[in-house]
């Protein structure tokens, strides 16, 4: 959409604005928003151009790709970073819901009251992220944990009961020979987690790359840090390490890459390792250098088998 909006009335630009915004809608330059190409999208951005019409102004709908300059690469960057920042505050709002929660047994009606009200009103802002991240942003996986963490927390103070600290342990017999699938366009978490099956859980593992919620699940796979996997993030932890709790994996040296791992994909600095900042800058390299996963994978088990060896060694 190209819109030219009126100076007045003051309030009509921040009315648009924030109209798009909540279409999911990105600026790809002052006036100039993009939606990925839909029906739905068409509809979305026909009704907004009405709006602006009887206000005075002008709007255009149009389909176009780029040539130069930006990339459609580029262009998806510029979605999943403006849902990644939604995720971020809806994850920061859990995690101030989840402290009066941490350390009670049970709550009292008045509060639990007010923590259930607080999730009901993060569960809809989350749903409405949701519904307009187009290409699956990171974040999502997290956000979503910690409101399910959250949940089932309230569920054992109201109960008396406490947590079960560990999970049943998972034979790595019972999961060899399949194909391991996650979502496409993998990070740190999900190049973590495949280098962490394949050196310790299946050696002969096969990846599967697909998009997300609209992969239909075929006999034979198990599926890693995506929507309804078999393992991805619980609570506040990554996938990296549900996989070492789940798996039992006892090797010293893949705690303080869990630490690394949790710190870069949840963002929260829980274990503030000094080597982070420089693993976090890497694994982006690799993955602004290609948009192939195979590549990416390759590449960021090599450096995860690299920092492995390292700590291996430390401890040696």
């Amino acid at each position: 959409m190209i819109h030219q909006i009126p100076p007045k009335p003051n309030y009509l630009r921040v009315k648009i604005g924030r109209r798009l915004q909540r279409l999911g809608a990105v600026a790809i330059k002052n006036s100039v928003y993009a939606l990925p190409r839909s029906d739905q999208a068409y509809e979305d951005f026909e009704w907004v151009g009405k709006e602006i019409g009887e206000s005075g102004g002008q709007a255009s709908v149009c389909e176009a790709r780029f040539v130069d300059g930006l990339s459609d690469g580029d262009v998806e960057g510029l979605f999943n970073a403006a849902r990644e920042a939604d995720y971020g505050e809806i994850a920061e709002d859990a995690r101030r819901l989840h402290a009066p929660v941490k350390s009670r047994k049970k709550l009292n009606e008045a509060l639990r009251g007010q923590l259930e009200t607080a999730m009901e009103r993060l569960r809809k802002r989350l749903a409405e992220v949701v519904s307009i991240d187009f290409f699956g942003a990171p974040g999502g996986q997290a956000a979503e944990a910690l409101l399910t963490s959250l949940e089932q927390r309230l569920r054992e103070t109201s109960a008396g009961a406490a947590s079960d600290p560990e999970a049943a342990k998972a034979p790595a017999e019972e999961v060899r020979g399949r194909t391991w699938v996650t979502r496409k366009g993998i990070h740190v978490d999900r190049i973590a987690s495949a280098w962490l099956i394949g050196r310790f859980i299946d050696v002969d593992a096969r990846f599967k790359f697909v998009p997300g919620r609209a992969h239909r699940r075929e006999p034979n796979e198990l599926h890693f840090d995506m929507f309804e996997a078999e393992y991805t993030h619980e609570g506040d932890r990554c996938t990296f390490e549900v996989l070492v709790r789940r798996f039992g994996l006892e090797d010293p040296a893949l705690k303080p890459i869990a630490e690394i791992v949790h710190d870069i994909d949840l963002k929260d600095s829980k274990f503030a390792r000094p080597e982070t900042l420089g693993l976090d800058r890497l694994i982006a390299g690799i993955c602004m250098a290609s948009r192939e996963d195979e590549v990416r994978l390759a590449q960021g088990c090599a450096v995860f088998e690299a920092l492995y060896e390292s700590f291996k060694r430390k401890r040696a």
